[in-house]
């Protein structure tokens, strides 16, 4: 609809941003900190202490126990994609509003999430954040020492040694302990 043209959702003029010690910080970059944190409490709150929360985690546990508890999992995993869908559809909005809109825009912020819900620990929504804020820390650092196009593969050189040392995660778990 829009062809080959770069969009952008932000309006008005660019202001200086707050002096943090030696860093930058941009209002826009406090309204995605602010937002990123209420959905982050949101969804944490959600999947802990709502009865839709309890049968999406018995349902991601065992499926077929679930069912016969009275549980039905078509109807919970539509819930969790939608709640999945209302998140990422605020992602690209949260995005947008510092960056620009192209058709590729969000694919970087994808695999970087993979990679650091992979780090924090699948199934963690805590583990999630705090593997964000690590793979964060460690690119960030990274590119302090060496040149910033080297940024991904500080990201996946930080995967695979988790992957490696502690394939469970930050605050996984791992299941089936015996196992080889």
């Amino acid at each position: 609809m829009y062809g080959a043209q770069i969009l952008t959702l932000r309006t008005g003029p660019v202001v200086e941003g707050y002096q943090i010690y030696s860093a930058v910080i941009t209002p826009i970059q406090i309204l995605l900190l602010s937002v990123s944190l209420i959905l982050f409490v949101t969804l944490w709150f959600i999947v802990d202490s709502t009865k839709v929360g309890k049968a999406i985690r018995a349902v991601a546990d065992d499926p077929i126990g679930a069912s016969i508890s009275g549980i039905y999992p078509e109807k919970v995993i539509l819930y969790a994609f939608g709640i999945g869908s209302a998140l990422a559809g605020m992602a690209g909005v949260l995005i947008s509003l510092e960056t620009n809109i192209e058709p590729t825009m969000g694919l970087n912020a994808v695999l970087k999430g993979i990679i650091a819900s992979i780090i924090g620990g699948i199934g963690s929504i805590p583990g999630a954040v705090l593997g964000s804020f690590f793979l964060g820390i460690v690119e960030n650092l990274g590119i302090w020492k060496i040149q910033a196009g080297w940024k991904d593969t500080i990201a996946f050189v930080a995967l695979i040694v988790f992957l490696l040392l502690k394939p469970e995660g930050m605050l996984g778990t791992r299941k089936n302990k015996d196992r080889v």
